[in-house]
């Protein structure tokens, strides 16, 4: 990777990438891009940005070309709770930026990170251990596409050369950006609220199980996918990856070590529960071990410390 393009740069993972990027590459070597969502100023005065939509083919094209981009990370998505409210725009937004993405690759001959999500499995997967290759039957638009997106970069790879590679993300936890719109975007939340409240009110049900990662692992598993030697990669689109899985009740406890008077209530989503359930409680990430030595570092005790004391400083600014 000599000159990348991160897409989506203003959300949740690409706020975090976009650094963590630019301090191994050289803040030259990134761009940061963004379309509705403005990018914080540091993004913007720390190296070179674009103001695009991807969905636009040949804006993406003359952005890749100005900067001689070799390499996309493409994290845009509408995710999953938001994508049934407008599964249309869903669907437009998802698929065309990651076939333009494809595209644009081929073109250049280039390499192209694009992750998935658990979202991709559905209610007739294993939910237990859930296989790295398994049924795939989402019922969301946002599952659907995720799919979509998988098989695509696979067709580009085996047809074009594309070197497409992905991973089947968990919830992300972060204590810098919050998420927008996700089925796991409680467990961020939960810790504001500890802080701020000392109580919260979650819309999944106790004993809702689903496989999560802090922040700093997620950024260091993409960066690790793509700087692994293609030749040991069987899979490609995409790979399990996870760190911990919980369920509110157990993330709550966790916190209770540290705001002991902490209060954790329910009032229950009915579309996020139903979309909950169809997901798996735990992820079989035994490829992503074998083929590029993929090891979360954070476990769920050592990410709430951290959150607890990032967030708490966070909220005294």
């Amino acid at each position: 990777m000599k000159n990348i393009l991160v897409i989506g740069a203003a959300g949740q993972i690409g706020s975090e990438l976009v650094p963590y990027l630019r301090n191994i590459y050289g803040d030259k070597h990134v761009v940061a891009t963004f379309n509705y969502t403005p990018l914080p100023t540091e993004l913007m005065e720390a190296g070179p940005s674009a103001k695009i939509d991807a969905t636009d083919g040949d804006a993406l094209t003359e952005v890749v070309k100005k900067h001689n981009i070799d390499t996309i990370f493409n994290l845009v998505a509408v995710l999953s709770a938001k994508g049934e409210a407008n599964p249309r725009q869903s669907w437009k937004i998802n698929m065309d930026t990651t076939f333009n993405c494809l595209e644009v690759m081929k073109d250049v001959k280039g390499a192209l990170f694009s992750p998935s999500s658990i979202g991709a499995f559905g209610p007739t997967t294993p939910l237990d251990n859930t296989p790295q290759d398994t049924i795939m039957r989402p019922t969301t638009i946002y599952g659907i596409s995720k799919v979509a997106g998988e098989l695509l970069a696979d067709y580009y790879y085996l047809k074009y050369g594309v070197d497409a590679r992905g991973l089947r993300y968990p919830g992300i936890i972060s204590n810098v950006t919050l998420p927008g719109g996700g089925t796991t975007d409680y467990a961020v939340e939960i810790y504001y609220e500890a802080i701020k409240q000392k109580k919260y009110v979650c819309n999944l049900p106790a004993g809702t199980f689903l496989d999560m990662m802090y922040m700093p692992d997620a950024l260091r598993s993409a960066v690790e996918l793509m700087e692994a030697d293609p030749s040991k990669l069987i899979h490609r689109n995409c790979f399990n990856v996870t760190a911990m899985s919980f369920d509110p009740e157990i993330i709550a406890a966790a916190i209770r070590k540290y705001i002991p008077e902490f209060v954790l209530e329910y009032n229950v989503d009915p579309i996020k529960k139903a979309i909950a359930d169809s997901w798996p409680n735990s992820m079989d990430e035994s490829a992503a071990r074998n083929e590029w030595g993929w090891k979360p570092e954070y476990s769920l005790d050592s990410m709430t410390r951290d959150m607890i004391e990032k967030v708490s400083a966070k909220l005294k600014k």
